[in-house]
């Protein structure tokens, strides 16, 4: 193991938040002296199996602490799964059939291990101790806590005032996510910051039951391709791990300069010290933030496609955008196809490059609009499903995705 001062310094990195920060440093200092890793639970609902990178930003920061030599528990609410977790949510959740759970669960297996070592992983699903609960258990557990404290919660507090409905099953997901962490005697659980509610919850419990209370560490929520919303499939403006490798490649290179520094710290492997020489040569101008971004598109690509697959996706980027003089920032949206095509007037008009559906159609006779850099000789043209890059005029560009 690393000293625990240098292990603090990696495990910082990215986090927004540490309860309570001296409680870990007694936690790494005990691990170091007796060379026993600690224990790292990560609770995973497998309720959406395709995942993207925003659901990558604990991956990787578990990644780390396998490298520092911890235990990581790679937890599969496939129990809690069937109920939802309420948080964030303006309404009751449409609770899981225990077939889909357990569908969902190897995808994410097979997905998660592009990142984490399988060999120093433990995977372990919370049927296995809920199921032998009785009745009885459960009413101990719900008396653990007051539906005062549950009303604390932003989520909830708001649905009770709005007379939304909230379920009893709804109010014990938190604790029995906490429960998990008195099961597994948890030295550290990670979350999003959505998350802090359920994670100071398996503290509390844990306290209860007369443990040693887990350290809570919180990530921050990935912006997506706008810069502005958390990655979300529905928002259209995430980057999936399973997409083609020119398509990430792309999608990586089209994020604005801020967006790229958080990206290389959540998710880059680069060091801590190799980041900071990073964002420091580029605010001084000795690093051209598109190279640095292209770097940064190629280690992404690479992790998950392999390092031939992204040289190839490097080639054609640069092919497509550098030799046709098209900017790498231009704004990409998402239009869903509803199964006849998409009238690329209709794009042009709604998305801003014309005033009007009439003026985009006069640029089209003009031969004033290009899909990937060939001219568009027909108004009546439609878009299919597949990128494209619109151009109209000789500055105004648009990658459209059609879905």
């Amino acid at each position: 193991m690393l000293p625990p001062e240098k292990q603090l310094e990696i495990i910082k990195r990215g986090t927004v938040e540490i309860i309570l920060e001296e409680d870990l440093k007694k936690k790494l200092e005990r691990a170091y002296k007796e060379n026993k890793p600690l224990r790292i639970k990560v609770g995973f609902d497998p309720t959406a199996p395709d995942i993207h990178l925003g659901h990558t930003v604990l991956l990787e920061k578990m990644r780390q602490f396998q490298e520092l030599g911890h235990e990581v528990i790679f937890l599969i609410g496939d129990f809690t799964g069937m109920i939802g977790d309420p948080s964030g949510k303006t309404e009751t959740r449409k609770p899981l059939t225990r077939e889909e759970v357990l569908k969902n669960a190897e995808t994410y297996k097979e997905q998660v291990f592009k990142i984490l070592d399988p060999k120093k992983t433990v995977i372990m699903f919370n049927s296995e101790w809920f199921n032998e609960m009785t009745a009885l258990d459960m009413c101990r557990l719900a008396g653990a806590e007051t539906v005062a404290r549950m009303l604390e919660r932003e989520d909830f507090k708001k649905r009770f005032t709005e007379g939304r409905p909230i379920t009893i099953l709804e109010f014990l997901y938190p604790l029995l996510q906490a429960y998990d962490s008195v099961y597994l005697k948890a030295d550290i659980e990670l979350g999003g910051t959505d998350q802090k509610f359920n994670l100071l919850m398996g503290r509390q419990l844990m306290k209860i039951y007369g443990m040693e209370e887990q350290v809570i560490i919180t990530m921050p929520l990935l912006e997506g391709l706008d810069g502005i919303q958390k990655m979300s499939k529905s928002l259209g403006n995430y980057i999936g791990i399973n997409e083609p490798a020119d398509e990430m490649f792309g999608k990586i290179m089209s994020i604005n300069d801020e967006l790229m520094l958080k990206y290389y710290e959540l998710l880059s492997h680069i060091s801590v010290q190799e980041l900071e020489e990073l964002k420091r040569d580029i605010k001084e101008g000795k690093i051209n933030p598109r190279d640095a971004k292209d770097a940064l598109a190629f280690e992404i690509v690479t992790r998950y496609h392999g390092k031939q697959q992204a040289e190839k996706a490097r080639e054609r980027f640069i092919k497509l955008f550098r030799e046709k003089d098209i900017p790498e920032d231009i704004p990409t949206i998402e239009i869903k196809d509803e199964g006849e095509g998409v009238w690329i007037p209709k794009i042009i008009k709604e998305q801003g490059l014309s005033k009007s559906t009439s003026e985009a159609i006069r640029l089209i006779k003009q031969n004033a609009v290009k899909i990937n850099n060939e001219v568009v000789k027909n108004s009546d043209t439609k878009l299919n499903k597949g990128e494209y890059i619109i151009k109209v005029g000789k500055k105004r560009f648009l990658k459209v995705r059609i879905i």
